[in-house]
């Protein structure tokens, strides 16, 4: 498998050679739609909760007598059935979204969208990516003029200007090679991979 290696026109100077066990895949997407789902449920907390009928604010005292008023039998006011009632079933702070996918699943998942990536000529490498001082406009300005709007760019190095001058681009996101999950892979309409991180992706899903 042969990658696109981009000068800084964003053109496509010469190939990089890639193994096809990382970048030649088939398309598996029912294993990419596991991985993805499971990547975002774990990332969810806990953080939703509902009264149930012990919780909501309520008096214990019976609304009506039993019998003789034609209506339904009704013994507290924070019934489930009645409004302002608790819940039956209420989401509670300690529930677990958690979803287990194994390390070899995860890495043929990761392969595959790599793989499908490189098919669609989404994926892309360069020699290194840097800028001389921490500041949006320059970085936006070098991948303007490659061509990259929306990109996802896997850096060995990532150093200090690099980072700061990313972090208010809204589709640009810069990361290492062991923080490239699987949405924003799938996520962003390019990736640009250094050679050096390259060399590192091979080495991590070998």
């Amino acid at each position: 498998m042969e990658l696109k290696l981009l000068n800084e026109q964003g053109q496509a100077a010469s190939n990089v050679a890639a193994p096809d066990t990382i970048f030649g895949r088939d398309y598996n997407e029912a294993l990419i739609h596991q991985v993805v789902v499971a990547y975002q449920a774990n990332a969810r907390s806990g953080n939703r909760k509902q009264k149930d009928r012990e919780e909501v604010s309520h008096t214990t005292k019976k609304p009506w007598r039993q019998k003789g008023t034609g209506r339904a039998r009704a013994g507290m006011s924070s019934s489930p059935l009645w409004r302002g009632g608790g819940r039956i079933f209420p989401n509670s702070p300690d529930e677990n979204f958690t979803h287990k996918v194994n390390k070899k699943m995860y890495r043929a998942g990761i392969c595959s969208i790599l793989s499908q990536l490189a098919r669609e000529d989404r994926l892309s490498v360069v020699e290194s990516l840097s800028v001389d001082a921490p500041k949006t406009k320059l970085l936006a300005q070098k991948l303007k003029g490659m061509g990259l709007e929306s990109v996802l760019v896997i850096t060995d190095n990532l150093d200090e200007n690099l980072l700061l001058a990313s972090r208010n681009l809204p589709n640009v996101l810069v990361v290492e090679p062991r923080h490239a999950d699987p949405v924003s892979l799938v996520f962003f309409k390019k990736v640009l991979i250094t050679k050096p991180a390259l060399a590192k992706i091979e080495e991590m899903l070998a």
